[in-house]
């Protein structure tokens, strides 16, 4: 019998593996008595498009910094390991500064993973993007709307609203091999709903492609 073929562009590393097979930090149904005093909650995605993050943090306020993180998906082997690996990143060293956390990027989790295949680097977007949604719910919460507004120079705005895309993950799924509006809406869903941001998105392909 023949051998299988290796596919290299499927393989995935050592560290998201172990992610996937043993993810840190996640709510399970039995520690649902943790939510009760959580400080800040995103969600992220659409059943649509298959991928759902959700983010709930708490937060040491004297210090600014996050102090514990739990997180849900309804997604993919990727999601799962990138989101564990954020989650780790987040609370090691006694937990992340609010400032430093809304810096977080995808390249940064990608790089701690040691990679992704490149059809699902896309995914590495998920968990930042429901990190910082928990964070500015947070800051609504807490009588800090300034701080939404002055945080919205990371570039994680969200360009179609009916599923959650942001520039952010826009730019991720071009660059892996998602280039036309069209197998953009296909894969992420965005422009499908109410369509009145079809014409930016367009606009945005055509511009990161030139980058």
């Amino acid at each position: 019998m023949p051998k299988p073929v290796k596919n290299s562009a499927w393989v995935y590393s050592d560290v998201v593996k172990k992610h996937f097979f043993n993810p840190q930090n996640v709510l399970f149904e039995e520690d649902e008595k943790w939510l009760k005093d959580v400080d800040g909650e995103g969600e992220v995605g659409s059943p649509a498009c298959g991928d759902v993050m959700r983010i709930w943090i708490k937060v040491d306020q004297k210090k600014d910094r996050i102090k514990d993180m739990r997180w849900q998906t309804f997604g993919c082997a990727s999601a799962i390991g990138s989101t564990s690996m954020l989650s780790e990143m987040v609370l090691e060293k006694g937990g992340m500064s609010i400032e430093k956390a809304l810096k977080i990027t995808p390249q940064d989790i990608l790089k701690r993973l040691h990679g992704l295949p490149q059809n699902k680097i896309h995914c590495s977007v998920l968990g930042d993007q429901a990190l910082q949604a928990a964070i500015f719910d947070y800051f609504a919460k807490s009588g800090q709307q300034a701080r939404i507004t002055n945080s919205k120079n990371t570039g994680n705005e969200i360009v179609c609203e009916c599923f959650g895309v942001s520039k952010r993950e826009l730019e991720m799924l071009v660059k892996s091999g998602f280039d036309t509006f069209e197998k953009v809406k296909a894969k992420s869903g965005a422009g499908g709903g109410c369509g009145n941001c079809a014409t930016n998105i367009k606009k945005l392909i055509k511009e990161m492609k030139k980058a």
